[in-house]
């Protein structure tokens, strides 16, 4: 719709004739998904007609609408109207349906209507060139086929009118050019419109007879051949009366045709003399995938690097390179993004496949892309040179002062790039490749990676019916989880399940669930992860192969430098080169400098290619090694004052990592931690024992550190089969005393008795008074909370005495804080506080936190039984001060614990409940069970003086089934007396009765 200067501005414009497009300015706005598309698409092509309700659910969903189709379209509409500067201007509800308002906003379909207006109206008034003008100005308004990118039977209908009649609009143009005598200009464009429309045949004599007029005679003659043969082939007839007179009338040079001009020299083809005029663009560029989900902030920022509707000021063209591993989806990327900006390139989108990665197909030959190219923008085979450098330059003339959006899509290399390159500054190129080419000057980069788990399960309820998705959502996100997040895996595997009516999406995450098949179920006729993964693999050197191979064997969810550089047997330097190298293709990422981690999926691949060989099993044997020397490193930093008690790889050379100050050390253990769970596992699977024990214990000291107790409990177990293998008594004693002490702090106290009994007793076969000294501490602590008080002090007295001759500082330390623990629990208060307070010395004197945050916290327990409460609120102060991130969050609770009671007992209730509350948070987000067991009787006792009964009675049951479960007789009788009080609170001094005789049972 024109405008005059003194009607107001449009705030935003409309695009049907090409992609559905709505911009304000140079601003291109957001549409969102399927159904608002294709309702505004519907209301754009009936512009100010009313569109009824009943018709949008038919062009939305055609023959199959869901239930809420109406409330989705009513929804839609809201959501345009958000989009759209004044939206409820534009969009306007009347009567049982919706129009766009025309006089709100701008629409190329009514401006393509006028413009054909004043080109009829220029004919009746006999002005051919005025006609000629006209229909070149609608024609420039086409960015391709009307409304493409929306995918629906009623709304494609409308669309194929609106082709036929650009097309109507071109043959007429054609025929009034050919009238005037401009041929030469009109060749490029009739052959760009024929390769979108072979089988028009009127396009097809129109240029016939402008090669004709233009002295090409034999083209003209080929032309007619090309038709015939594909009609022929296609539809099994020959080609009409019109075009088989005009080949009559060509071959014998029927004056009647004109007469032939001499041929213009191809150097002057180079289209300048039609750059003026608006034409009609070549346009190879692939359509827009009906169901593109997701990739929002990858999208943005390509299309702010496309920076599109402007002409860059320099003198080179804009190159956009866009990197990504095999299926991630870069040319769905790059599509999307070319068809939002294709307006802005009047001179053409053109696309060409480099097949730099294609199954069973090489690379295309920079000579054959150029051919590829040259005949898109209309030049004919006999005027494309026969050698490179003409054929490049003749690219480059062309493309002079041309504006054209290039697409390169699946580039092998920067080699196959160079000559394709344009030298036009209004020229922009997408190059998408597996490879980072980083020797591509002047490009821009986007690296594409996985979606994230949102965009993944958009993409699959793309697929599958959004019904099916919400149902079964969890289900849909696990399968997401499973295939990586990969576009490809993910369309493989939700068209599977679409396709198959017995399937559910259950059924399809237990097929992938088994990683050995992984790979194998992501494979659907032509499209398969593992082929699109392989091409990578086998574009690399033998040498990269082979360090994609070996690297599967890693653990690690991330692998860094010097462990891959002991897997792989070479220098540090020198692996950094091969592991950057396989960053570049895309066969690792690096989510951290020095860090490298794979894909899920390239890992099942490397996985699948090899690895376990005799150059496995040696690489195994190496990242063994370093690893038993690297966490040896890590615990002499971390935790001064323990024994190095099994003797470590001796043939060891590969370099250590930075771990010298306990910062550096505690940030590896924390970054290495999976990996090297996984690594005791498989030690053990390979039966290489030694390292699994060196390395158990090794862990054991950072597992107890941050209580990770099931980890503990884990790793614990496969060393005890790697020890009792191995048949070494002494390994077999530190192996069993270790599990002991997790085994008590999961709860698991018949586990641990029988542990540490029977490290006690190999202990003393062996004369290993070290672990007799603590195993006897884990025996006697057990006796404490067991309730067997006589027995423990016995047991403890003889561990101190062991830890002091041999000497041993850290059990010795632990010894005394487990005295202290031992008489607080007698009620003998003072002896509670000596002990705790030589257990901190001791343990400050060696750097042992851990045990003098425990020591510290027993400490306060003796004092609170003395009713020293401002002396123990000075020292729960400096237990607060020694928790930290690495501290055991059921230790931290305990503090807190100990901190709500001492504020409850000053008379501060508010500090208290704040600190109540934080203890239980910590304790029930702690695997220590003993510690939620201590916490819940502490806190249970709060809340009783708080007189919330309901509350104390459900933390001292849950402390009494739990201290009840583990076999400790004093909390448990702890919890029983606790319900008794509350029992009597309420009244009920039958069950409070019950409860005292459990307690003193």
């Amino acid at each position: 719709m024109s405008q005059t200067d003194s009607s107001p501005r449009p705030q935003v414009a409309f695009s049907v004739l090409g992609p559905l497009v709505a911009r304000v300015g140079d601003v291109q706005l957001s549409i969102g998904g399927p159904v608002q598309r294709r309702v505004l698409a519907m209301l754009l092509l009936e512009p100010g007609h009313v569109v009824s309700l009943d018709r949008l659910v038919d062009a939305v969903w055609d023959e199959d609408p869901p239930s809420t189709a109406a409330h989705q379209i009513r929804k839609a509409a809201a959501s345009l109207r958000k989009r759209v500067p004044c939206g409820h201007a534009v969009i306007v509800t009347e009567g049982p349906g919706y129009r766009v308002d025309v006089t709100r906003c701008r629409l190329d379909l009514l401006e393509f209507d006028e413009r054909m207006s004043a080109a009829r109206a220029a004919l009746k008034d006999g002005a051919q060139e005025a006609a000629v003008n006209a229909l070149w100005s609608a024609l420039s308004l086409w960015r391709g086929a009307a409304v493409s990118g929306v995918d629906a039977p009623v709304i494609r209908a409308a669309a194929t009118a609106l082709d036929e009649r650009r097309l109507s609009a071109a043959e007429q143009v054609f025929e009034l050019s050919l009238s005037l005598g401009e041929c030469g200009p009109i060749i490029p464009e009739l052959r760009a419109l024929i390769a979108e429309h072979p089988l028009r045949e009127t396009l097809r004599a129109q240029l016939m007879l402008a090669l004709y007029r233009t002295g090409r005679q034999a083209e003209a003659l080929d032309e007619y051949a090309r038709i015939r043969e594909l009609l022929r082939d296609t539809l099994g007839i020959d080609p009409g009366i019109r075009i088989a007179d005009l080949h009559a009338s060509i071959l014998n040079a029927d004056p009647d045709l004109g007469e032939p001009s001499p041929p213009v020299p191809v150097a002057a083809k180079s289209s300048a003399d039609v750059r003026d005029r608006p034409f009609l663009r070549a346009r190879t560029l692939p359509s827009s995938l009906r169901d593109f989900t997701g990739r929002s902030k990858e999208l943005a920022r390509l299309l702010a690097l496309m920076n599109s509707g402007t002409v860059p000021a320099g003198r080179s063209p804009r190159i956009i390179a866009i990197d990504g591993m095999g299926g991630v989806g870069k040319t769905s990327l790059a599509i999307e993004a070319a068809h939002r900006v294709g307006e802005h390139f009047p001179d053409g989108q053109l696309a060409v496949d480099l097949r730099g990665f294609t199954p069973g197909v090489a690379p295309l030959a920079p000579m054959a892309a150029l051919n590829v190219l040259l005949r898109a923008v209309g030049l004919p085979d006999d005027r494309i040179p026969d050698n490179i450098e003409a054929r490049s330059g003749l690219w480059q003339s062309l493309l002079a002062d041309r504006r054209l959006l290039i697409l390169l899509d699946n580039a092998a290399g920067t080699q196959q790039l160079q000559h394709l390159l344009p030298a036009s500054s209004g020229c922009l190129v997408l190059v998408t490749s597996r490879a980072k080419l980083l020797d591509l000057d002047g490009a821009a980069w986007i690296s594409v990676d996985h979606m994230s788990p949102e965009e993944s399960v958009a993409l699959i309820g793309e697929i599958l019916p959004a019904e099916r998705v919400q149902d079964e959502l969890p289900e849909v996100r696990e399968l997401a989880d499973l295939c990586g997040h990969l576009p490809l895996a993910l369309r493989i595997a939700a068209a599977r399940v679409a396709s198959r009516p017995g399937w559910t999406i259950r059924y399809m995450v237990d097929r992938l669930r088994d990683e050995g098949r992984r790979l194998t179920e992501l494979r659907s006729n032509e499209r398969s992860v593992a082929a699109t993964l392989h091409l990578s693999y086998v574009a690399m050197p033998e040498a990269h192969r082979r360090a994609l191979r070996i690297l599967g064997i890693h653990p690690g969810t991330t692998m860094d430098l010097h462990s891959t550089a002991a897997l792989l047997g070479m220098r540090a330097q020198n692996t950094e080169d091969v592991l950057e190298s396989l960053v570049d293709a895309n066969l690792l990422q690096q989510p951290g400098s020095g860090i490298y981690a794979f894909h899920d999926l390239v890992r099942n691949f490397a996985h699948s290619v090899g690895g376990a060989g005799d150059d496995g099993a040696a690489a195994i044997d190496r990242l063994l090694d370093y690893y038993a020397n690297s966490t040896d490193a890590a615990c002499d930093v971390l935790f001064p004052g323990r024994a190095r008690r099994f003797p470590t790889p001796t043939n060891f050379t590969a370099e250590l990592p930075p771990i010298e100050t306990p910062a550096q050390a505690g940030a590896w253990f924390e970054r290495e931690h999976r990996g090297l769970l996984a690594l005791v596992a498989l030690a053990v699977e390979r039966e290489r024992d030694w390292h699994a024990v060196i390395l158990a214990r090794n862990l054991n000291f950072h597992l107890n550190t941050h209580g990770r107790l099931d980890d503990l409990w884990d790793v614990g177990q496969h060393a005890l089969t790697a020890a009792r293998r191995l048949g070494e008594l002494e390994v077999l004693c530190v192996t069993l005393s270790n599990f002991s002490s997790a085994c008590w702090k999961l709860g698991r106290i018949e586990e641990s008795l029988q542990a540490a009994s029977e490290a006690r007793d190999v202990a003393i076969s062996i004369h290993d008074r070290s672990i007799e000294a603590h195993s006897g501490l884990i025996m006697g602590l057990l006796m404490t909370e067991f309730g067997q008080y006589t027995e423990a002090l016995t047991v403890l007295q003889h561990s101190i005495v062991l830890s002091q001759e041999i000497p041993s500082p850290r059990t010795e330390a632990e010894c005394l804080t487990t005295f202290s623990t031992l008489y607080e629990r007698q009620g003998l208060y003072q002896k509670a506080a000596t002990a705790a307070r030589e257990a901190i010395v001791a343990s400050r004197a060696i750097g042992y936190r851990d045990n003098e945050l425990m020591a510290t916290a027993d400490l306060a327990l003796a004092q609170i039984g003395l009713e020293s409460y401002g002396e123990a609120r000075q020292t729960l102060a400096l237990a607060h001060d020694l928790c930290d991130e690495t501290s055991s969050l059921g230790d931290v609770g305990l503090v807190a614990a100990l901190s709500a009671t001492v504020e409850q007992r000053l008379g501060r209730e508010a500090d208290s409940r704040d600190l109540a509350a934080r203890a239980l948070r910590m304790a029930r987000s702690s695997n220590s069970r003993a510690r939620l067991v201590r916490v819940s009787n502490l806190l249970g006792s709060l809340y009783v003086g708080w007189q919330d009964y309901d509350t104390a009675r459900t933390l001292y049951g849950d402390a009494r089934k739990l201290a009840a479960a583990m076999k400790f007789r004093a909390d448990e009788a702890a919890a029983h007396q606790g319900l008794a009080t509350v029992a009597e609170a309420l009244g009920a001094k039958s069950v409070a009765a019950e409860q005292r005789i459990a307690a003193e049972g």
